[in-house]
């Protein structure tokens, strides 16, 4: 039997697509920005990034864009209304919550904009984001740019892109560090007179702002150093289950911009098992954002959604 690795935790970009163009071209002496697709989305409650796709050319599904997945799929639940997905078998997989067995099936195409992706396999998970039937990755675009806009609910999908023009348009560039298929930024955690610099999984299928690594969660002790507001159960795609204490962090600065009084979440008592810290997309969501993985480069600005109260706080 095959052993698939798919990282999907239940985690983007911006440019105004005519208007920037436009002003590229008014300023510019190079040729304007080729944009291949343009992708209308909904900005869920949960704060994940909604988008309609048709499977196969027959089924309509809503599905969640995964910053942190390689993969696309569908829920179960939703699997007996999709009637052009025929599966083949099953293989053991492994999730951030531990080693499930997840349905697959092969040669399937999704239209996700104008643009239809064919001859792909589609595995069959748990759990999405709240009101989606699925997910998909970045991966789906290839080596293109991907722009998030969160202003205008728009991804936008080009062919190439300058450095220059982003920091000529108010954009923070930071460095994006890939391993095997996850994206990965820096970011900065403010506490009385302690200032923590870690790295952050990009997950724009988390809906909270920051979860926690379980070493920075012990080495700083979290649990007697900030104020514990909620304890909850987070599932992962396949159904595992962890506990998970929330607290609020005084401040977070993310791309120069800081964030004060910002909810966060940590695992106890199990040491081991949250290997890496998360960015969700309640921070997310106050930056639109280009992705340029090929270059490793990731670019931020902050938007309208950035002086928005946080969910939970």
């Amino acid at each position: 039997m095959m052993f698939r690795i798919v990282y999907t935790l239940t985690i983007v970009l911006f440019i105004t697509s005519s208007s920037f163009c436009q002003e590229r071209n008014d300023n510019s002496s190079s040729s304007a920005l080729t944009v291949l697709d343009s992708i209308p989305f909904e900005l869920t409650d949960h704060n994940n990034i909604s988008v309609k796709a048709i499977i196969n050319n027959i089924d309509t599904v809503q599905l969640m864009l995964h910053t942190a997945a390689n993969s696309v799929s569908v829920i179960e639940e939703e699997l007996k209304h999709i009637s052009s997905i025929s599966v083949q078998g099953s293989e053991n997989v492994k999730s951030w919550g531990g080693d499930s067995s997840s349905k697959f099936s092969t040669n399937n195409s999704i239209q996700i904009g104008a643009t239809i992706h064919r001859d792909l396999t589609i595995w069959v998970n748990q759990n999405s984001g709240p009101n989606t039937d699925g997910k998909f990755g970045l991966d789906l675009f290839g080596e293109h740019i991907v722009e998030i806009n969160f202003d205008r609910k728009m991804i936008f999908i080009y062919e190439d892109w300058e450095d220059s023009l982003a920091s000529a348009y108010g954009y923070e560039k930071l460095e994006l560090t890939s391993d095997n298929g996850l994206l990965f930024i820096s970011g900065q955690s403010l506490f009385g007179e302690t200032q923590i610099a870690s790295t952050f999984l990009v997950h724009s299928g988390f809906g909270g702002s920051i979860l926690f690594d379980d070493q920075t969660t012990e080495e700083y002790q979290f649990s007697n150093n900030l104020k514990i507001i909620e304890e909850s159960q987070l599932k992962d795609s396949f159904g595992n289950t962890l506990k998970t204490k929330k607290a609020i962090l005084p401040g977070f600065i993310l791309a120069n911009q800081k964030m004060t009084n910002v909810p966060i979440g940590f695992f106890e008592g199990a040491i081991g098992r949250q290997k890496m810290s998360v960015l969700g997309g309640d921070i997310l969501k106050r930056f639109n954002i280009i992705f340029d993985i090929k270059h490793a480069r990731i670019y931020f600005k902050s938007n309208g959604y950035m002086q928005t109260a946080f969910a939970g706080r």
